[in-house]
Parts: C-alpha cells; sequence; structure tokens
C-alpha cells in the first residue's frame, strides 16, 4: 500500500478555508484577506495565496486585486449541476449495494441512523451533518463502489452550502426519513425502490433552495461564479 503523503500548509488552510466556507462560520460575502487568515492560522502567505487560489477555482472565492476577496454568493446553477451529478452516482450506487450489499454493511447503516437520530435530539447540527455524510458513503463502500464517493466529493461542495443553511430540526427529521427509506428498499433488495427513494431525497434541495431564498436571499445568485 502507498503511504499517505502528508499534507501541505497550503492543504491544511485549503482544508480549514473551505470547511469553515461550507458550514457558513464563513457566509457569503465575507471580506477575507491573506494577511488576516495567515496570522490566525499561523502560516505564511504563499501557502494562504495557494489555498485561496484553489478556493476561487473551486468558485469559492472572489478574488480582485483592487477590491479584495470575498467568499462567493451560493451559486443556484452550481447546486443544480452537484445535484445532477450526485443522483447519477448515487442512484447506480444504490442499485449496486441492492445487489452486493452484505448484511454487515446493512448494520452499519442502521447504526448510522440511530446515531443521525440523537444527533437530531441533542440539537447537533454539525454532527448530524457529519453523519448524513457518512451514510451516502457507506452505502459506496459497503457495495464495493468506494469510488464513487471520491468522485461525488469532489462536486458536493455546492451542496453542502444550501444544507447546513436548511439544517433546522424539520430538515433534519425529513432526511432522517428519506435514510430510512433508503436504507429499507436496500435492505428489501429493490433497486428501483432504492434508486427512487435516493433521487426523492437529492432533488428535494431544490424546494430547498426555494425557501431559502426568500429567507436569505442575499445569499444567492443565479449566475455559476
Amino acid at each position: 500500500m502507498t503511504p499517505t503523503l502528508p499534507k501541505s500548509v497550503a492543504d491544511r488552510v485549503f482544508d480549514t478555508l473551505q470547511q469553515q466556507i461550507l458550514s457558513l462560520e464563513l457566509p457569503p460575502n465575507t471580506r477575507i484577506s491573506e494577511a488576516e487568515v495567515a496570522a490566525r492560522l499561523g502560516a505564511s502567505r504563499q501557502p494562504v495565496r495557494e489555498a485561496f487560489r484553489r478556493l476561487a477555482n473551486l468558485g469559492f472565492l472572489n478574488i480582485r486585486p483592487q477590491s479584495g476577496t470575498t467568499v462567493t454568493l451560493i451559486s443556484e446553477e452550481a447546486v443544480l449541476k452537484s445535484r445532477f451529478i450526485r443522483i447519477a452516482l448515487e442512484t447506480q450506487t444504490c442499485r449496486a449495494a441492492c445487489r452486493d450489499m452484505a448484511d454487515d454493511g446493512l448494520a452499519v447503516l442502521a447504526s448510522l441512523i440511530s446515531q443521525q437520530r440523537q444527533a437530531i435530539t441533542d440539537g447537533d447540527r454539525q454532527k448530524f451533518h457529519i453523519l448524513d455524510d457518512q451514510f451516502h458513503r457507506q452505502i459506496c463502500v459497503s457495495a464495493d463502489v468506494g469510488f464513487a464517493w471520491d468522485i461525488i466529493s469532489d462536486h458536493k461542495a455546492h451542496m453542502d452550502r444550501v444544507r447546513m443553511l436548511s439544517l433546522d430540526t424539520s430538515s433534519q427529521n425529513r432526511a432522517l426519513d428519506e435514510h430510512i427509506a433508503i436504507l429499507a428498499a436496500i435492505t428489501a433488495r429493490d433497486p428501483d425502490g432504492a434508486a427512487h427513494a435516493m433521487t426523492a431525497h437529492l432533488t428535494r434541495i431544490e424546494t430547498l433552495i426555494a425557501q431559502l431564498k426568500q429567507e436569505s436571499h442575499n445569499w444567492f445568485t443565479d449566475d455559476s461564479n
């Protein structure tokens, strides 16, 4: 097995800033500077500059030399592109899971659902978000298509900001019910039912966008960045 290389300073800065953007700790339109980030994270300016460029290429930062750097608005177009990719991959992953997932994989999914229920009870929105990702990843891994999650991870970040913005108790309970339906279909070895349940789960983000634009309209743009 090839050993995992340690992350560079630029990688660590990138990971920290991306997580802060996706969790809305750094909300849209927040102004940030290389100097401030370097001081806060104990890094030099060069790795921070590299991390800024990477985040800008992914559509999360607007870098304007004359007016500074800001966190981008949430691009509705980018979110819907991410949703398209996830539906295409995850419906097929569900079908593979119905065919190939062993009982221990089903048990792991059931455990994750129990942990999600507890996170809702505890009011821990961040933990629920993490467990949500683990549920989707575990379907891929247990169906022996873990590579699909690698692709999904590269494209789902724009959806994550919407998910974090919408994760109130009602939305979490709805997501939990949808996860239960997905697991039930996989357990029943019903590929069409599992694919349908996953499609319904991922498509709901369109309704969430419409609701959130009314509440936080100044955080969204219809143009991709």
